[in-house]
């Protein structure tokens, strides 16, 4: 009986051994030797698709990249739908459905950018990529495309817009569905792809649109392409993202501009009231001052302890962006983002420089941002910020002021604002996570990085409520990518690995 018993305890080791802990479609090796076999055609793709523009603003833009997608994704078998939205420009839906698939992820990317500036680049113009290398003085310099034909070296890097934020992303998944193909495998889960068009322009439709179409975009999950991984731009795996909310106050003067040595101690002044009312939102350390803007987060010790397994470079991080010391809203990086911020993003009075006048100016003009986490109302929060205003002696408009309110209150603000989007988080131990980081872990030998939630903002949280989904951040490009900002750009070396990725989170099979 021992001897049986010895013998079906073996059996059972040798079976279990055969089967892989997380189960996956291909190895690593496969999935690199797969994946890199599509990067001459990737990087063709890539520089035809930035070749688009694609600033929102203008549509008739917006529709040729619309066609080029409808195009890209239908030649792989996606059945596309153009769903439209209040707006004049539509979402994208590309859906595909495999045989024994249990479940269906649904998948975000954006393909509109900022505007461009063409003369604040260092190349012909923003939507004619080049490719580039560092020279021995760190200057980058543009080189042939064939060089490419020899080599294809990680930190070469593609500059033009969107190179980055977001088409790059979409390339580097369209490569994987064709090495998907190579590789003879189809996943265990349903695809649809959904595609933004606005997002630059704060998806300003989305929300609306993900109810009104929502039994279209029903999925089990919800996978993001989107933003650089963590600045060590190691494999990173991110479970939320602030939402935004965004202010507009103007403090009024005179009613056009007078000469300040007639009036200079006679006029209040509206740039110095709109610099009092600022100041008084905020401690010294940049901790904000309003009563109750912080209720309801805590940090505790288990929190703590995933935010201390990133691994930040304190010290770094301050000298790359120049700066002595921080604002004390959190004890490090990681912590302060937990929190709702308020910053001033940009400020507007009279003339300034070569174009400088001695007026006491009509108004002044503060922007003002705010990122929101999960525990925070962002009602509440501009309730909370009007209340301040007026216990500062403000009689808040919502527009131009009125003769008789000019005559009647002596400082007058307009007040406007608007919620793009809330914040979202999902738990690192949910469905998704578990699977998302095993495909991590077959693809690097190792667990990524695990940021709970990122400080910048994307239009997820109208997803991860009406269609009741958890949601993660597969971010793929270059952490110095230079988004948003003139010489856009994407490390080839990242493009590579962001094919490799996706490709593994294909491959990856739900335990």
């Amino acid at each position: 009986m021992t001897n049986k018993i010895t013998q079906f305890l073996f059996l059972c080791f040798l079976v279990a051994s055969l089967v892989p802990a997380k189960a996956q479609k291909l190895k690593r090796n496969q999935i690199e030797s797969y994946a890199d076999a599509e990067l001459p055609k990737t990087v063709e793709n890539l520089i035809t698709f930035l070749s688009i523009p694609n600033d929102a603003q203008y549509p008739a833009n917006i529709k040729k990249n619309i066609e080029w997608l409808n195009s890209e994704f239908s030649d792989r078998g996606f059945e596309v739908e153009l769903l439209p939205t209040a707006g004049e420009i539509p979402i994208m839906l590309a859906s595909t459905s495999y045989k024994k698939a249990e479940k269906t992820v649904l998948m975000y990317f954006h393909a509109d950018g900022q505007a461009i500036d063409s003369t604040k680049w260092f190349q012909p113009h923003p939507y004619k990529p080049v490719l580039k290398a560092q020279d021995e003085s760190g200057n980058w310099e543009i080189i042939d495309w064939n060089s490419l034909d020899s080599e294809f070296n990680d930190e070469w890097r593609v500059f033009g817009r969107s190179a980055s934020d977001a088409k790059g992303p979409i390339i580097m998944f369209l490569s994987a569905l064709d090495a998907m193909k190579a590789a003879k495998f189809t996943p265990d889960f349903n695809l649809k792809i959904i595609i933004d068009f606005e997002e630059e322009q704060g998806s300003p439709n989305l929300p609306a649109a993900v109810t009104t179409h929502k039994d279209k975009l029903a999925a089990d999950m919800l996978v993001i392409f989107d933003g650089p991984p963590h600045i060590t731009n190691k494999p990173t795996l991110t479970f939320g993202a602030r939402g935004i909310s965004d202010i507009t106050l103007t403090t009024y003067g005179p009613r056009v501009p007078q000469h300040s040595g007639h009036y200079g101690n006679y006029a209040p002044n509206p740039a110095l009231r709109l610099s009092k009312l600022l100041a008084s939102m905020k401690d010294e350390e940049g901790r904000v001052t309003i009563p109750g803007f912080y209720d309801g987060i805590t940090l505790d010790e288990e929190t703590k302890k995933i935010l201390g397994a990133v691994p930040d470079d304190e010290a770094m991080i301050q000298k790359k962006i120049g700066i002595a010391a921080t604002d004390k809203v959190g004890n490090n990086y990681q912590e302060s983002i937990q929190y709702p911020s308020l910053n001033i993003r940009g400020l507007q009075c009279a003339w300034v420089g070569k174009e400088a006048r001695t007026i006491v100016p009509a108004t002044a003009t503060a922007e003002i941002d705010m990122r929101l986490v999960p525990e925070c109302d962002p009602e509440k929060l501009i309730s909370l910020i009007k209340k301040h205003i007026e216990s500062q002696g403000f009689y808040i408009t919502s527009g131009e002021p009125t003769e008789e309110e000019r005559m009647k209150y002596p400082k007058i603000v307009a007040f406007k604002y608007s919620v793009s989007y809330a914040a979202f988080r999902t738990d690192f131990n949910s469905e998704i996570g578990n699977w998302l980081s095993n495909a991590y872990v077959n693809l690097f030998g190792e667990e990524p990085v695990k940021i709970r939630i990122s400080g910048g903002s994307i239009p997820i949280s109208p997803f991860v409520a009406t269609l009741d989904v958890p949601a993660v951040t597969v971010p793929n490009v270059n952490p110095d990518n230079n988004q948003h900002s003139p010489n856009e750009n994407l490390r080839l070396g990242n493009l590579k690995r962001g094919v490799r990725t996706c490709l593994a989170i294909l491959a990856q099979k739900f335990d």
